[in-house]
């Protein structure tokens, strides 16, 4: 086992890489960069003025002379100029330089600075990640104590009325998307047509730090009831289904026919037996489950119920072109998703020991 978690540890190397590579060239290629951004701001577009002051010295004189740049919309601006947005941004070098000096500072855990948000990457997800946390966490425990139960229930009860009505549920649970159903419960709950049981945006109150401990949780629920249920109605479905294969295929084996032969009650067979088989696939899929509800399936979740996560941090990043905070959130996860995609192996093991990945050449 250790040699293999060793060998899995390496690989995680080349694979990080891969794909920085790839997600390198991909976003260096899109039209409209932090470069251009930026001269759309100078133009009198809004922005960051912050930034503005820094390339510009409060001296808009600058602006008024003419250009013949390579980047789109800079017409008007002196190339002096169009040169210190280049060097600010680092694309004074080549790309190839760029790359190589982007990895040397995040295999020091260096991710640099915000071209827009003045602050450092590190610190936008620190102050970000607790939000995400809180819907991924939650959406992801609710979700397996929901489907785990209900999805043996289906299978012991193949074909009765229990097994069709909730079939009936799922289905339809699945086919609303999950942000349809934040509205629908939005309208609902929060203030719209009907009820105003439930806060609309936020995950605390405005008054959170006066509240007691008991007071401090109970607000901290309650503002994320809605979001909690809206994640958790398009996610227990899949898992549910799963569970009920995965158990009927198990029930109907030799070795569960040997064991009721045997003596053993029901409850024996189906837990002291089919339980651990019958969960291998289902903690096979827990990582990206994981991951999907953590990070990639937040976002539209975050924008209805103005959650500042990670996930609404990743889109405003991908929107202006903010390179160093879509590098540093992708390579956070993808060292994350590689993590926990070998501690769930280790889970596999510990759930059934007859599994040995060194045996099958992993």
């Amino acid at each position: 086992m250790y040699t293999y978690i060793l060998r899995r540890l390496l690989l995680m190397i080349p694979t990080l890489l891969g794909i920085m590579v790839i997600n390198f060239a991909i976003v260096q290629s899109a039209p409209g960069g932090p470069v251009e951004q930026m001269i759309f701001q100078l133009q009198g577009h809004g922005g960051n003025n912050a930034a503005l002051t820094r390339i510009t010295g409060n001296n808009s004189s600058e602006l008024i002379t003419g250009n013949d740049s390579q980047y789109r919309g800079a017409q008007g601006l002196p190339q002096e100029l169009i040169e210190k947005i280049e060097t600010m941004y680092g694309f004074d070098k080549p790309p190839v330089e760029r790359f190589f000096e982007m990895l040397g500072n995040y295999a020091r855990f260096d991710f640099g600075e915000s071209f827009f948000r003045n602050d450092t990457v590190i610190s936008l997800i620190g102050d970000k990640m607790p939000v995400s946390i809180s819907l991924g966490l939650w959406s992801t425990l609710l979700i397996y104590l929901i489907s785990i139960p209900l999805g043996i229930r289906k299978a012991v009860s193949h074909g009765s009325p229990f097994d069709i009505w909730t079939s009936s549920a799922i289905i339809i649970g699945y086919a609303i998307p999950g942000f349809l159903f934040a509205i629908i419960l939005i309208v609902i709950f929060a203030g719209g047509s009907y009820l105003d049981l439930f806060p609309l945006r936020g995950l605390t109150s405005e008054n959170f730090d006066e509240l007691s401990t008991l007071g401090k949780i109970g607000d901290y629920f309650w503002h994320l009831a809605l979001p909690l249920l809206a994640y958790t109605i398009g996610g227990f479905a899949t898992l549910t289904m799963l569970t009920k294969n995965s158990f009927l295929d198990e029930i109907n084996k030799q070795y569960v026919q040997t064991a009721r032969a045997k003596g053993l009650s029901e409850s024996q067979v189906l837990y002291g037996h089919v339980f651990r088989n019958a969960m291998l696939i289902i903690i096979s899929g827990f990582p990206s489950a994981f991951i999907g509800i953590f990070f990639t399936g937040s976002l539209l979740i975050e924008v209805i119920f103005s959650l500042d996560g990670l996930g609404l941090m990743g889109f405003e990043a991908v929107q202006t072109r903010d390179y160093p905070v879509i590098f540093g959130t992708l390579y956070i996860f993808t060292l994350i998703g590689l993590f926990v995609k070998l501690l769930s192996d280790l889970v596999y093991v510990a759930v059934d020991p007859r599994i040995h990945f060194e045996s099958q050449g992993r």
